[in-house]
């Protein structure tokens, strides 16, 4: 089953691939000639320390420009790759994306504005795409240290975990391997309260969220035409960060959640969370590859720790159990039911059975970590042999179930003020019907040149 659908692909290869190379070709022209036109400015700078500088400015602005490109092998007898190329198979993929993303603050009185966007536009050997969008845009009000309110557009990072937050029952969900990347918002309306005390509870904060789903508001969070209620209750409780959330709502089930942090010592901290989420419904596929609905209750967590060599050397370890997970089991089913539309297809040329595996596909297969078990790991050691400015890291996901797994070296270089060069070499391995095995991408390339301002 497997060899029809590459066989398939080698055959298809020819027609694509010229037109792409020369698209590719121009933007890295251009980002050749900005790095030409700004780098001899850099040994002319000059430092100086005016005391207007201390004083707090009522705005802030700033933000990044940057160029990215990613060259992509792709996995041509993956599940992923027959479901997003069957129609025009190849073995590459180039793409060069520019983004713009600002953000910015205004301070008056008791109340502050603050907002960030981001503008992008990406040209690869398939097509072109842009996308314009307000990740936040919200007035808070703050008439007394212990009580502030905000409305608008606001991003949450409920949770303690790096590269996952079971308890972020309102937040977007991140990218393991660009965590600390900003991440849309919802509108909603806030209001928290903060104490502060000398024993051995020493801080307690209470925030509570209204976010509405309605026509063209928040319409991606879950069923519309209603108002859910978030809550969140923060404790600093003998040096060990609480937090306790809940949300209630008809656009999604109701969940509830306990994270906490601690610092064992100076350079070893851990962290977990716990997230109990009610009648969960999900599409999956029986023995007999029947498709079918099934509603229960979920349990996930994750545990974690941090920990900084004197060497600098930044490790940082999460075990995550996804409650709403598919099994190793039921992940085959699904690509041994995608090899038969495959087969379907080449035979026939039918779309019966590939619409049905589009459509689980959709509903929740090809969601980010759709299986039951991970282990995550990154290392990063800062400037080593002293080498300035220089920050190479691993990071690895494995897939504990079937065993499959990505592993991502990186370098990060940092010495041209303003400036940062990322380059990024993943690979993705596993068996045939494993996740990361029918993934798209086999490995990938990517460079990443931003400017910060």
């Amino acid at each position: 089953m497997k060899s029809s659908r590459s066989t398939t692909c080698q055959k298809s290869m020819s027609f694509a691939e010229p037109a792409g190379m020369k698209r590719t070709v121009i933007p890295l022209l251009g980002l050749l000639t900005i790095l030409s036109s700004v780098y001899p400015g850099h040994a002319a700078e000059t430092y100086s320390l005016e005391i207007e500088e201390l004083e707090k400015k009522s705005y802030e602005i700033g933000g990044f420009a940057e160029v990215d490109w990613q060259h992509m092998a792709i996995q041509e007898d993956g599940a992923a790759s027959f479901l997003n190329f069957r129609d025009a198979p190849r073995s590459t993929l180039d793409r060069v994306t520019s983004t713009l993303q600002l953000g910015g603050s205004y301070t008056k009185g008791i109340g502050k504005f603050k907002w960030l966007a981001e503008a992008s536009a990406a040209q690869d050997d398939i097509g072109w795409s842009d996308d314009l969008a307000l990740y936040e845009g919200y007035v808070t009000l703050t008439p007394s240290s212990e009580f502030n309110s905000s409305l608008g557009k606001k991003s949450y990072k409920w949770g303690k975990g790096y590269a996952w937050n079971p308890v972020g029952f309102i937040n977007r969900t991140k990218d393991p391997n660009n965590p600390e990347e900003a991440l849309e918002g919802y509108v909603t309306t806030e209001a928290e309260w903060i104490k502060s005390f000398s024993g051995d509870l020493q801080n307690i904060a209470l925030t509570s969220v209204l976010l509405p789903v309605w026509q063209d508001v928040n319409e991606d969070f879950g069923s519309a035409d209603n108002v859910n209620l978030a809550a969140k209750l923060y404790l600093l409780y003998l040096d060990t960060d609480l937090d306790f959330m809940a949300y209630t709502g008809n656009s999604r089930t109701s969940r509830f959640g306990f994270d906490f942090s601690r610092n064992i010592t100076s350079n070893f901290e851990i962290h977990g969370e716990i997230a109990y989420f009610n009648n969960v419904e999900r599409l999956t596929l029986d023995e007999n590859n029947g498709k079918y609905r099934e509603t229960a209750d979920a349990t996930s967590f994750l545990a974690g720790i941090r920990y900084l060599s004197e060497q600098d050397l930044t490790t940082i370890i999460e075990y995550y159990h996804n409650g709403s997970g598919y099994t190793e089991q039921e992940l085959s089913r699904f690509f041994g039911l995608v090899d038969e539309a495959q087969e379907q297809w080449l035979a026939s040329g039918e779309d019966i059975l590939f619409n049905e595996v589009a459509q689980l596909s959709s509903q929740g297969f090809s969601r980010p970590y759709p299986g039951k078990n991970y282990l995550y790991a990154k290392f990063s050691q800062k400037e080593p042999f002293d080498i300035l400015y220089f920050v190479p890291a691993l990071i690895t996901i494995v897939n504990l179930d079937d065993q499959s797994y990505s592993v991502t070296p990186e370098i990060t270089y940092t010495g041209i003020t303003n400036w940062e060069l990322l380059l990024r070499f993943a690979l993705l391995q596993g068996d045939a019907s494993s996740e990361y095995g029918e993934k798209q991408n086999s490995n990938k390339v990517e460079l990443r040149l931003r400017y910060f301002f």
